[in-house]
């Protein structure tokens, strides 16, 4: 550890601390409070497409330049989108569940006294914390923020007279990018050495929680994946500024005019983006997995069924996610025969998905259930990822995704796959392992609200999003209704946006819960919930306090 934490200020002990939980603290609740960003960025979203000509004079009153007359800017939407994306992706999903639960628990789990680098993994969270300024900065850009997607797809993110948000909003969002990309790194190559060298005498890798073995794939795959879209970043300000052509083909023409230069392509971005996109999807999922397999051995008074084939499924799934980026491409007039290819890849990956549902449906079956609000979360986890899916071997076929892509089908699934699996993940670890960051109990009466609320208008916000995309509706459309065919629409829109505005209402209930409990919860135990992994046995908890070093036995 940093040294004798008695001796300490304020300043050095809880602002620029080395010890890993005080900075797993800091990731967790800086990006609850980017969570609050994304999410009214996205009921902004929503409410757009259910009434897309209705006059928010009091929004514009807040957002001046995002409104005309009240009415919704087209340019202002694209920007929402791109902005909801980007932060909820990065700087929550990502944050919370890589940054917040691994850095806080690794050592924990491995029976380390702090991470093999304490400075390096300070540095990591005071990097991502400048990008996260950074990104929220490009709100102020004279022109707007970034509104060329999440994606950034060129040429829209590569002219910067394309949009609005193609100026000084763009070069901010890859400045932050980089910047969540360089912490990343740091953090990677933290989580994996002290994964393999700090264990504690005895503790062999297959006596490691399942969590902690996804943190593990976790980081490997973002240490193999991230330099793409570093690539790609500098290509394209190099694009943007000095001249080059690595995404902009010869014969665009912007108002009028033609672009100097051309003889590269777009696709090349799409190639680079995706590579580190789709193992970004189980960047997000595989903690929320380790955390359902760690919450069921728990909550069910037994080791998860199959232990060592839930390790090989998870190493299967980070190995074959290199391999299936171009089903997002599809539509990009790639070759039919490298489309199969994909499409192969795609439905084999279900293999070791399958493998851990498999398992963790022999871990529920004829066990005495503890459905305390962690198992809960588990639950859902389990239900999201079964749901999610089943919808991807619809969109993982060449035939099927060219009718259904870019729809509110594909919303739809990656919501319900990926992000609400990996937020699931995020209020599972919190309900869990609170008593450990804090030594306090969160409500259980509140916690089982703020499940079952958000359970149910989670589905009932993106379930009927797939029947929608079924019947055609466009996704990143300013105003879907401009289609006559989409026009019976408006009903169905109008039930998801309100659906989605009662989950957005229901996580008041997690925030209250989560601050009256800092210091009106009950009094944790040493154990409360009478796990047997090593982070539960450093005596009495108390919040980032250095804990005893007990020298628990290993039984696994």
């Amino acid at each position: 550890m940093s040294g004798d934490r008695g001796s300490q200020g304020f300043i050095s002990r809880y602002v620029f601390s080395l010890d890993h939980r005080v900075i797993g603290l800091q990731y967790l609740l800086t990006a609850m409070a980017m969570a609050i960003v994304g999410g009214l960025l996205a009921l902004l979203v929503r409410v757009q497409i259910a009434w897309p000509d209705h006059d928010y004079t009091w929004i514009s009153k807040i957002l001046p330049g995002g409104f005309d007359g009240g009415v919704m800017k087209p340019e202002f939407y694209a920007a929402l989108f791109t902005m909801h994306g980007t932060i909820m992706i990065f700087f929550v999903l990502s944050a919370a569940l890589i940054g917040g639960f691994g850095n806080y628990l690794i050592p924990l789990q491995v029976g380390a006294r702090d991470m093999a680098f304490p400075r390096l993994n300070a540095l990591s969270y005071w990097i991502y914390a400048v990008s996260s300024v950074v990104i929220l900065a490009s709100f102020f850009a004279p022109s707007g923020p970034a509104a060329s997607g999440w994606t950034a797809y060129p040429p829209l993110s590569a002219l910067k007279g394309a949009i609005p948000g193609s100026n000084l909003g763009q070069d901010l969002w890859l400045v932050a990018m980089a910047l969540f990309i360089v912490s990343f790194t740091l953090g990677g190559l933290n989580f994996l050495a002290t994964i393999m060298a700090m264990r504690r005498p005895g503790l062999s890798m297959l006596g490691l929680p399942l969590f902690t073995w996804s943190m593990f794939f976790v980081a490997i795959l973002g240490l193999l994946a991230f330099p793409s879209l570093t690539a790609a970043s500098i290509m394209l300000l190099l694009d943007r500024h000095a001249g080059s052509s690595f995404f902009l083909p010869a014969g665009v023409v912007l108002s009028g005019d033609l672009v100097p230069g051309g003889g590269g392509s777009p696709i090349l971005w799409q190639h680079l983006f995706w590579f580190l996109g789709h193992p970004e999807v189980y960047i997000l999922m595989l903690p929320s997995l380790g955390i359902t397999s760690d919450l069921f051995t728990v909550f069910t008074g037994r080791r998860v069924f199959g232990y060592k084939s839930m390790v090989i499924a998870m190493a299967l799934i980070s190995g074959m996610s290199f391999l299936v980026w171009g089903h997002h491409m599809f539509v990009s007039g790639m070759s039919p025969f490298l489309g199969s290819a994909f499409a192969i890849t795609t439905t084999l990956i279900a293999v070791p998905s399958g493998i851990k549902v498999f398992n963790w449906i022999a871990s529920l079956w004829n066990r005495p259930l503890r459905l305390s609000t962690p198992m809960l979360w588990a639950l859902g986890i389990f239900s999201l990822f079964v749901t999610g899916g089943l919808s991807g071997i619809w969109l993982g076929q060449t035939q099927v995704d060219i009718q259904l892509h870019d729809t509110a089908f594909v919303v739809a699934h990656f919501h319900i796959i990926m992000a609400g699996a990996a937020l699931f993940g995020v209020f599972a670890g919190v309900h869990y392992w609170f008593p450990l960051f804090f030594g306090r109990m969160m409500s259980e009466r509140l916690g089982i609200a703020h499940f079952l609320t958000t359970f149910v208008f989670y589905y009932a916000t993106f379930f009927p999003m797939h029947l929608a995309g079924i019947r055609g509706q466009i996704r990143r459309v300013y105003d879907p209704y401009q289609y006559e065919y989409l026009q019976p629409l408006a009903a169905m829109n109008g039930f998801i946006t309100w659906a989605a505005i009662a989950l957005a209402v229901s996580q008041l209930l997690f925030f209250w819960n989560f601050f009256t409990s800092l210091r009106g919860g009950a009094r944790a135990g040493v154990n409360p919930w009478g796990a047997a992994s090593l982070e539960w046995t450093e005596g009495e908890p108390e919040g980032p306090a250095e804990p005893e070093a007990l020298n628990p036995v290993v039984e696994r």
